[in-house]
């Protein structure tokens, strides 16, 4: 759907965004996460026109740019006015006939279980009900690629969930969402593809399956064949596989591990590299942050 290519933004010394490529594939839902001051935010807003990048560019995949909705962090909105009266302005921003304005706005606020409210001024509403006002706002224009920052902030779980179940009925619907969050497990929920990012630079990218799908092991590298001990260490656990120079140590085998490197050490093999695959989204966010 659409292609950021090499996407640099600074602010002053400050460099928000460096040389950032990815792609935004249609009908997928594009998890970013990364610690404050990463750059999702800048992103965002350089993906959806607010800002211009110093340097690269964001460009369609296809002819045509594609509508695009977004809902901030940071929400503002006019205090005084009510949630319906706000959302009907917001539909003739996005160019909603006026005819089809009220049901546009109703299923939206249907959609966010925001309907109680719509008579509400919006300076009585919660944090809570202000993010739901904001992701109510993006569905007016039933535009095909969605920019959600943090759209869980400041809900209580029940309303994580809710708006999680929104977002799935959303990409059941064919939309394209791409979404910031300090929410692991609703990024493991609810995201088909997963970046990191960390001081303007992307550290980790892949499709959310791939990521979690990996069967935890531990490997284990030494220096030369084990054929003479390839017996001896599968004899150990059901879960201990050797390849050549590699004992890979699979599930319950892994609580082995110091017994397999002493057994390797005492038979006199140098041991070159030891490995233990990450298989949770927290063990893949805290090691790509902290390379």
């Amino acid at each position: 759907m659409l292609e950021v290519k090499n996407v640099t933004k600074r602010f002053f010394n400050l460099v928000a965004l460096n040389d950032v490529s990815l792609q935004i594939p249609r009908g997928e839902v594009v998890g970013i996460l990364g610690p404050n001051g990463a750059g999702k935010s800048t992103l965002f807003k350089i993906i959806s026109g607010i800002l211009n990048p110093d340097g690269g560019f964001v460009r369609p995949i296809g002819p045509a740019w594609p509508a695009i909705a977004y809902k901030p962090d940071r929400l503002h909105f006019p205090s005084q006015m009510r949630v319906r009266e706000y959302l009907i302005l917001t539909s003739r921003v996005c160019d909603v006939p006026q005819r089809k304005a009220k049901t546009a706005v109703d299923n939206a606020l249907d959609l966010v279980n925001l309907t109680y409210a719509a008579e509400k001024r919006v300076a009585t509403l919660s944090k809570g009900m202000r993010q739901r006002l904001g992701l109510a706002q993006t569905l007016i224009g039933n535009a095909p690629l969605l920019l959600l920052d943090e759209p869980s902030n400041g809900l209580d779980p029940e309303g994580q969930i809710e708006i999680q179940g929104v977002i799935k009925a959303l990409h059941a619907a064919g939309k394209t969402v791409l979404l910031s969050s300090h929410q692991l497990q609703e990024v493991t929920d609810i995201c088909t593809q997963l970046i990191i990012l960390n001081n303007g630079t992307i550290r980790y990218r892949s499709s959310m399956e791939a990521a979690l799908a990996t069967r935890p092991h531990v490997t284990i590298e030494v220096d030369r064949d084990l054929f003479a001990i390839t017996s001896a260490l599968q004899h150990l656990h059901s879960d201990i596989t050797v390849d050549e120079k590699k004992v890979f140590l699979h599930d319950d085998a892994i609580a082995l591990r110091r017994r397999i490197l002493t057994l390797l050490l005492g038979a006199g093999y140098d041991v070159v590299h030891v490995e233990q695959q990450r298989t949770t989204l927290a063990e893949i966010y805290s090691k790509a942050i902290n390379e």
